[in-house]
């Protein structure tokens, strides 16, 4: 599997450690993005779409655990691996209990690394072919189709699929438009194009099919 074009979130506040993995995560094909404390790995992470993410569990301002949780709460559904000192059998079950997929004792050995993550992004591919939208809805990504149970409801164009796929990876999370226009329409001429999208996909899909919270943004409704 190539990992060309997979991003990953690095949060470790070892600087050094977190420039060394940078750089080799960079020389395997990868994107990077670097926190070095868990406040800017939570921005990130709820801003930002990631394939995997590489948390320390000793992070200052939010410990990497409590970093966790908050993702999962927030409908954040990327696959995370953990890099801790602490490497005892219950500090790897508080881990995976906090919602991580995978828990490497810090040192580590590099390759050991390298397969891990190529699992998760493994795991990350497998759940991201279909996302769920609503009851026995399901969003086929790579034919950019809606599925009611096994039957089709509706082809979307690249740009809804973009806009659907984001909301549903994180339903429970309110995207304001700048968001939506920085993470889905890089290239949008206007500031209007968020809500002409929202437009076709209710069109298509029903006026639920994603919500308006007043004064902030939209999240995923119900199909």
């Amino acid at each position: 599997m190539s990992e060309e074009g997979n991003r990953v979130l690095l949060v470790e506040d070892d600087g050094e450690l977190a420039a060394m993995l940078d750089r080799l995560l960079v020389s395997e094909g990868y994107q990077v993005d670097v926190a070095l404390n868990g406040h800017t790995g939570l921005h990130l992470a709820l801003t930002n779409r990631y394939q995997a993410m590489v948390i320390d569990r000793g992070l200052p301002g939010v410990d990497g655990l409590d970093l966790i949780g908050r993702l999962r709460r927030r409908g954040v559904t990327t696959p995370i691996l953990v890099l801790s000192a602490l490497g005892t059998a219950r500090d790897r079950v508080h881990g995976l209990d906090a919602g991580a997929e995978d828990y490497l004792p810090k040192p580590f050995d590099i390759d050991e690394l390298l397969a891990r993550l190529r699992a998760l992004l493994r795991r990350h591919l497998h759940h991201a072919e279909a996302l769920p939208i609503g009851p026995d809805t399901t969003l086929d990504i790579a034919s950019r189709t809606v599925f009611r149970g096994d039957r089709p409801l509706e082809v979307l164009s690249e740009r809804e699929c973009d806009l659907l796929t984001l909301l549903a990876s994180r339903p429970g999370v309110v995207f304001t438009r700048t968001q939506l226009l920085e993470l889905v329409f890089a290239d949008a001429i206007t500031d209007t194009t968020v809500d002409t999208y929202v437009y076709y996909l209710r069109r298509k899909l029903g006026r639920k099919a994603i919500s308006t919270v007043r004064g902030v943004g939209y999240r995923l409704g119900t199909v």
